[in-house]
This record gives structure tokens, sequence and C-alpha cells, in this order.
């Protein structure tokens, strides 16, 4: 019989609101408990840009008519719009005896997976989180971590509107490149991305028991 630590909720909730989304996960990670079952929320959201709870206002260069919202990961600013998979990873760590240096390389690891079986080389890099194809920026990673429970999590470039991204200094770097999925094949489904992310991402954590919603 599987133990709480081995279950796992994926839920799909397409294109989401960003507060109101927020919101809810801020919600769940204050009122788990040591019976909560872990998550992975899947979505795209409307454009916004975001930035962390330590991130400086300067690299928000021309954010025009989009919002920006202060919220509590860590990092920089960042870009959120349709076309870009976001996975939310509400993750007991604690109870998955997993540090944050491994749930971080494990979302790298999860992205430059998926890339290679699409047959695009891609790399972490040590002085800049996040996944790189030809040294432009493909995936930005943004945790938080709280009483041993993560949120938050990681957002995926697939085929977007990249000019969002000229508004500011990604990830707090200037003149950093961004790419997405599209830029470099059109053989994929978003249907197919989704299963092998969080394929990737329950192997690695060990889940044995996995329910979509």
């Amino acid at each position: 019989m599987s133990n709480i630590a081995d279950a796992l909720i994926v839920r799909d909730l397409g294109l989401s609101d960003y507060a109101p989304t927020l919101e809810r996960m801020l919600n769940f990670s204050q009122q788990r408990d040591e019976n909560s079952i872990d998550e992975i929320w899947l979505l795209e959201h409307p454009p916004v840009y975001t930035l962390g709870k330590n991130g400086k206002a300067h690299h928000v260069l021309n954010p025009g008519d989009i919002p920006v919202v202060q919220i509590d990961r860590g990092g920089q600013v960042t870009y959120h719009g349709p076309g870009q998979l976001v996975a939310y990873l509400l993750i007991d760590i604690r109870r998955k005896n997993v540090g944050v240096r491994r749930i971080v390389t494990i979302m790298e690891e999860a992205i430059i997976h998926l890339l290679s079986e699409l047959g695009i080389t891609a790399c972490a890099r040590s002085d800049a989180p996040g996944v790189y194809v030809d040294e432009a920026k493909i995936a930005a990673l943004g945790l938080r971590i709280k009483n041993g429970k993560s949120y938050h999590g990681l957002s995926f470039n697939i085929e977007m509107d990249l000019t969002p991204f000229k508004g500011i200094n990604p990830c707090g770097y200037e003149g950093l490149k961004m790419t997405q999925l599209a830029d470099h094949t059109d053989k994929y489904s978003l249907v197919e991305i989704k299963q092998s992310l969080v394929g990737y991402l329950e192997t690695a954590l060990s889940y044995r028991t996995v329910t979509m919603q």
C-alpha cells in the first residue's frame, strides 16, 4: 500500500488568471499538513510580469499595459503569457527528503530531457538558473520554500509572443536572449510535452501513485 509521500495529484488548469491562481496556491501551501498529497499544476497565464521578493524594480524597463506583480518566490523579473507552459510544484520536500538545490536540478533536468527527446540540445548554467538552447533562455525557474514545502515552479516557452521579454531584463540579466520550442522544431504536441514533463518529475521524485485531474 502506497503512503502519502508516494502520491501525487496533477491538475491541468488551462489558461488561468495569475492573481487568483497565486491566491489559490498560497492558500494550499498555508493550509496543507502532513496528510496533504503533493500536487503539480500545469497551466498558462494571460500576459503578466512577476517580480521576485528580492527583485529589483529597475529590471522592469517598459511594462506597457502588462501588469507587474511582486510575489514571494526567489529570482528577479520574468514574463508569463499564452503559449508558455507553467508548472507549479507544490511539494513537501522535507517529506520527500530532497534539498532545494536538488529540486531545482530536477526541474532543469526535466526540461533538458524533454528537449532531448525532440532532438534539441539544451543545458543548465550554474551562474543563472534555468535552461538554455544556444545561449538563449527557454525555461525559467523560481521557487519558494516555506516550512519544508515548495511552491511556484518553472515556466517553459513553447509557442508564444516573446516581444514582452524586451520590456524587462529577464531574470535580472540585461540583454539576455530568449527563445522558445517553436523556434527549434514543429514536431511536438502540447499534450505530449505535458506527459513528458510530468513523467520525468514523477520518476525523479519517486511518486508511485499519480492522479490526473
